[in-house]
């Protein structure tokens, strides 16, 4: 969905590998039957084949079978989901969102309107510190990394990193999931591009990248063609940079026609993070509660990551041994994710800015 993609604007910074303190396995009875009671929830902007949502939902209903979910505007993206709370804050009807799914500029931004209760969930400890609010106004769900989506009947010699890409093996193969003056997919790719060639994130990765992208350009090696599951398929562009959800999903679209190989490159890791929150006006504040304990709860975490999404517990999980091997198998290596880098929003709007205003000038491709 471009909503959510356009979403991945909110990242934040250096992941810290997150404490494997004991999670508490379930909610306490008394917010069990207090949610209940209110019989309700209501989501707002969560598409059912985003990172999993359908199966979340549906684990939800499953387990709490006395609370009906009520599903507002899929498509919404976050400047939607804050004005649905504005524009209902005196409405305790089906229109008024308890929880919102947002990017993480917008967390700090909807505390500091009032519009988000604190509220930390029973697995906090596990949730790295970079990626919430001391307060718990709003809290990391999910992220993805930056990845390389390669078809392998066209390549032979799987590039491992961003460097690889300039070589001369890969002329007229090398794509954007794209255009990067107005996509931010495409923006961020130009940043993990500039964090490759060592420089910080910001005016300095933007850069970097875009002398990265002039140079692969110069090379022959860049496609000027937005790379998508068809273009993959067809040979346009046999090699695309992705958030490594949509590839693995790409990847399962194609059904082996042709086959493809996702990896995340060696370095210039970078990493992209949403995060939850709970209405200040929730008129069902409890059962947003329990929603919130559900998502964070090893279940609802590997839910996500069923969906081809990092759950903010991953490291935890992963080192606690609660993460299935099948979903791991499914993944790039778990160590490809150690070095992710998560800039902060300061830094990427600096990153932006480098890019949208120099592309043209410094790197010159038409990406349609």
């Amino acid at each position: 969905m471009i909503s959510k993609i356009q979403k991945l604007l909110s990242l934040t910074t250096a992941l810290v590998v997150a404490s494997t303190a004991i999670a508490v396995a379930e909610p306490s009875a008394e917010l069990i039957e207090a949610a209940k009671k209110e019989g309700m929830l209501t989501t707002i902007a969560l598409p059912h084949s985003w990172c999993g949502y359908g199966d979340v939902i549906a684990g939800f209903k499953a387990k709490y079978p006395e609370i009906q979910v009520n599903e507002l505007n899929p498509d919404a993206g976050s400047a939607d989901e804050v004005e649905a709370i504005k524009a209902n804050k005196d409405n305790k009807g089906p229109q008024a969102p308890d929880v919102v799914d947002v990017g993480l500029a917008f967390g700090p931004q909807m505390k500091a309107e009032g519009l988000l209760q604190p509220y930390k969930v029973s697995t906090w400890d596990e949730i790295p510190d970079t990626i919430k609010d001391a307060d718990g106004h709003w809290y990391g769900d999910y992220y993805g990394v930056l990845s390389f989506i390669v078809n392998k009947d066209l390549v032979e010699n799987t590039p491992a990193d961003w460097a690889d890409l300039l070589k001369p093996e890969y002329a007229g193969q090398v794509a954007l999931a794209g255009d990067p003056r107005a996509s931010n997919q495409a923006i961020l790719g130009v940043l993990a591009a500039g964090l490759s060639k060592g420089a910080a994130p910001g005016e300095a990765s933007g850069k970097a990248g875009l002398e990265y992208f002039a140079e692969l350009n110069k090379a022959g090696n860049f496609v000027p063609v937005i790379a998508k599951a068809g273009t993959i398929a067809q040979g346009a562009t046999p090699i695309a940079i992705a958030w490594d959800y949509n590839a693995l999903a790409w990847r399962d679209e194609l059904k082996d026609n042709p086959p493809v190989e996702v990896v995340v490159p060696k370095t210039g890791v970078l990493a992209g993070v949403y995060v939850q929150g709970i209405s200040a006006f929730a008129p069902h504040p409890n059962a947003a509660k329990l929603w919130m304990e559900y998502l964070y709860s090893d279940e609802g975490q590997n839910l996500w990551l069923k969906g081809y999404c990092h759950p903010a517990r991953f490291n935890a999980m992963v080192k606690a041994g609660k993460v299935p091997q099948e979903l791991i198998d499914a993944l790039p290596p778990a160590a490809s994710y150690e070095a992710a880098v998560f800039p902060t929003v300061e830094e990427q709007n600096a990153n932006k800015a480098a890019v949208t205003g120099g592309w043209d000038g410094v790197v010159g491709a038409n990406v349609q």
